[in-house]
């Protein structure tokens, strides 16, 4: 077996109404002036007020930030850095989806460390412990809860960039998924989609490992069961219950085994259109399954006969990818490039940013600018 190293730094509390537990274990972790981050989202819908009286009620002192969107950029990092600053807050907490989560991760780069979100690119470049934090997700989805990275993007460039460092883990995750009722449906099905690319890429990229493995397999599972009843069934909180674990899982799994390329692919379909990325991922996944099946068939396999799949009249590749492309119907989510109004003359150019992309680079079938572009074509 392959030789692995890994450490869970996050403490995961789950269940109905663990959000109330906020003020309490905020308290014990030693906050006593912290910035929230929620997107104008999450304060519409009153989460935001929800949070702030839990800790209020702690005598915590509260400094809400929400000038940011979704997929955040160089810019609004700044922006959170700013407002922390002047309110001199010992801690951080991500209240919302992957968005919130990275821009809080993001800003505690700068305020920790100085510089620019371009100084952390790439793995362990913080020469200072980052502030303590706590992730509150309300999608089921990123997995950014279990992860020690921030995407964020060059507001310049569009080019997304993966920071990383060991004390950018969040101390504490509140998984409660009564907070994922409120997600409107469209949101549920690119979210959702998103976790299940994650438990599929992980499951077999080069730097998998049998603990990675083991987080992808409850992923898989726990998301195919109840991904198409989520959106049937919207408040059944069991089912929603079992999608907020497996995109946890999920990111576990990406904490150590890393994505592939359909990750790589998504990327600049994001930064060059704006296109949402759990969308770009229903698109691009099945035809990524196929483009890899020749390397990691028997894996496919595995991952079939898991969810009671049958594994006859078709090759696992072929199987799979029908399977993936059920579940986008079923979701209502687009099935091409062209669906999508991606010019086809700018397939090349697509390409080449997806071949520099870093998760490229795990992927089980070496990945470059003609294997992109052959994904992308079949896309199409």
């Amino acid at each position: 077996m392959q030789p692995f190293e890994f450490e869970l730094r996050t403490r995961f509390i789950f269940g109905k109404g663990s959000l109330d537990q906020l003020g309490d274990q905020a308290s014990d972790l030693g906050f006593a002036r912290t910035l929230l981050v929620g997107d104008p989202g999450i304060v519409a819908c009153g989460l935001m007020a929800r949070a702030i009286s839990h800790l209020q009620a702690r005598g915590i002192h509260v400094t809400p930030f929400d000038d940011f969107s979704a997929n955040p950029d160089t810019a609004m990092v700044e922006a959170g850095r700013i407002t922390a600053e002047a309110s001199q807050v010992d801690s951080i907490i991500g209240l919302g989806g992957g968005s919130s989560m990275d821009c809080a991760k993001g800003v505690n780069f700068l305020l920790t460390n100085g510089g620019n979100i371009q100084d952390y690119w790439g793995f362990d470049k913080a020469k200072t412990p980052l502030l303590p934090m706590i992730a509150i997700p309300t999608t089921a989805g990123t997995g950014s809860e279990s992860q020690c990275y921030a995407l964020i993007s060059d507001k310049d460039t569009n080019v997304k960039m993966a920071c990383g460092a060991p004390s950018a883990s969040f101390r504490l995750a509140l998984l409660d998924p009564e907070l994922t009722l409120s997600q409107p449906t469209d949101v549920t099905a690119a979210t959702g989609y998103d976790a299940i690319a994650h438990a599929v890429e992980t499951f077999v990229t080069k730097q998998r490992c049998s603990i990675s493995q083991l987080f992808s397999r409850e992923a898989w599972r726990l998301l195919i069961n109840n991904y198409e009843r989520v959106l049937t069934r919207p408040t059944d909180i069991e089912s929603r219950s079992a999608m907020q674990l497996g995109a946890c899982y999920a990111g576990v799994a990406i904490e150590k085994s890393m994505l592939g390329a359909t990750h790589a692919c998504a990327n600049p379909l994001t930064a060059r259109y704006g296109i949402n990325h759990g969308t770009a991922i229903s698109v691009l996944l099945p035809h990524v399954v196929r483009w890899n099946a020749s390397t990691v068939s028997s894996d496919y396999l595995e991952m079939l006969a898991l969810v009671g799949e049958s594994t006859k009249g078709d090759t696992p590749g072929s199987l799979l990818a029908s399977l993936l492309e059920r579940l986008a119907r079923a979701a209502k989510l687009p099935a091409s490039l062209k669906d999508l109004r991606v010019p086809q003359e700018e397939l090349g150019g697509l390409a080449e940013e997806a071949a520099a992309q870093w998760t490229g680079k795990f992927n089980p079938r070496s990945f470059n600018k003609d294997g992109a572009m052959e994904i992308y074509k079949c896309a199409f």
